[in-house]
């Protein structure tokens, strides 16, 4: 299994209430503890239908346009989500009018288009939760919300 490290900066107040809570739970160390005091407050905003927070970077990524060509476009990505500045025909110039396609990258398959890059941002935290609940149906339940925010933002 692959290990991430986090620092984790706490008061000293913080840091006496989290080490109790560690010895009360059994934790053999306080990271042990946050890491799974984390994961808790993950799959409660889930369950309470609250989005998942997305770490948007620049990347490339492959996109399956109409004409059926996979070009690889430069946007922002935060997997399993993309979104490059163009339409389902492609990326088009910067200073052009702003339209932002959504791709849902493993399939590299268009999901929308919108015309500001904050609607592709929000969908992907919304989607991310419902992919997340769905064990394996994410693509029949993605479909309404896809649709509700493509009416919302015409």
């Amino acid at each position: 299994m692959k290990v991430a490290t986090f620092t984790v900066r706490a008061s000293v107040a913080q840091s006496a209430t989290w080490k109790r809570a560690q010895e009360a739970e059994g934790f053999a160390s306080c990271g042990a503890w946050l890491a799974r005091a984390a994961d808790a407050y993950l799959r409660l905003r889930l369950k309470a239908g609250m989005p998942l927070p997305l770490a948007w970077r620049h990347g490339r990524f492959r996109v399956t346009l109409e004409d059926g060509s996979e070009p690889e476009v430069r946007g922002w990505v935060a997997p399993p989500f993309g979104f490059y500045h163009g339409t389902p025909d492609g990326p088009i110039p910067w200073g052009c009018t702003k339209h932002y396609s959504f791709v849902y990258l493993p399939r590299k398959r268009l999901v929308a288009t919108f015309k500001h890059a904050r609607e592709c941002r929000m969908l992907g935290a919304e989607l991310a939760a419902v992919y997340a609940r769905s064990d394996g149906e994410g693509d029949a339940r993605a479909g309404p919300l896809v649709d509700r925010y493509q009416r919302e933002t015409t």
